[in-house]
């Protein structure tokens, strides 16, 4: 079979891609810059979504999202204590971990429940595991969560009542390790219920839009830990090629995604133009 004319021929994007990364390699991680001081700085990012299933009393609802710790890997207490004390600066109304408690054994978990337990919110906290997760031993990552005070979601759903109104949180198994199944998740949710979805990985929304789902936050993709002006992520991991940071409208209903850059590193301790983030959502009733 012949070469097509491009066959070999690396693409203006590839080189610069390759180029940036041998620059960087040399510089930046060099500097430590991105090993010794990003990774602690995190960032709070505040956005208000109107919904148009939100119930009234609803109105104004304050959700934190933080994700990725991968405790063990490279991880500090004193990280985690910064984000506890950032959540509990912002009173949320729930508090939504999308996954990766840990990275590559559950060892050092048990250090971290006390912190993770003094987070505070009156209408729950809420969790689901994600790939490394599975890969250690999900069920004792669920169970060291339940002790933080978390309701792990695998494929099932919680109702969250205020006021004589409810909304549904729906959260689902790993889309790389596990089965996800948004209709065992929804099963029972009551028809034209405000649903949340929390997946860890971002480019499931791509099926999660074929469902009542009015907003689904994501984690996984670490932002792509290191990425470089003019070019974005140098590398992303499967399950988040398409759906990399922030918000995005998915399907042909244009359902909110949010991906959260997470909070810890994985493979390499380094972050880049890339800061650990917590998510702070104020939903908004449409006729509010």
């Amino acid at each position: 079979m012949k070469n097509s004319p491009k066959s070999g021929i690396m693409t203006r994007r590839a080189f610069l891609k390759r180029g940036g990364a041998a620059i960087f390699s040399a510089g930046m991680l060099t500097s430590g810059y991105a090993w010794l001081w990003e990774p602690r700085q995190l960032e709070v990012i505040r956005l208000t979504l109107r919904c148009s299933r939100l119930p009234a009393v609803f109105d104004g609802l304050v959700i934190a999202q933080f994700s990725d710790l991968h405790l063990g890997f490279h991880s500090r207490e004193s990280d985690i204590v910064q984000l506890a004390e950032a959540v509990e600066a912002e009173s949320p109304d729930m508090i939504c971990f999308t996954g990766d408690a840990v990275d590559s054994g559950t060892d050092a978990m048990p250090d971290y429940i006390p912190v993770l337990s003094s987070m505070k919110a009156d209408l729950g906290k809420y969790a689901i595991l994600g790939n490394h997760d599975y890969l250690v031993h999900p069920d004792h990552v669920k169970d060291m969560l339940h002790m933080a005070g978390f309701k792990v979601l695998r494929n099932e759903h919680a109702l969250v009542d205020h006021q004589g109104e409810s909304i549904a949180v729906v959260g689902l198994d790993d889309q790389l390790m596990g089965q996800p199944d948004p209709e065992q998740g929804l099963r029972d949710v009551p028809e034209g219920l405000f649903t949340l979805l929390m997946m860890h990985e971002p480019d499931y929304a791509d099926t999660a839009a074929l469902y009542p789902f009015d907003l689904q936050i994501s984690g996984h993709s670490h932002g792509g830990q290191v990425r470089l002006p003019f070019l974005g992520a140098l590398l992303t991991p499967p399950g988040s090629r398409r759906y990399i940071m922030g918000k995005y409208a998915v399907g042909d209903r244009s359902m909110p995604l949010y991906v959260n850059r997470g909070i810890g590193e994985t493979h390499l301790p380094v972050r880049f133009l890339c800061k650990p983030e917590l998510t702070i959502f104020t939903l908004k009733a449409v006729n509010s």
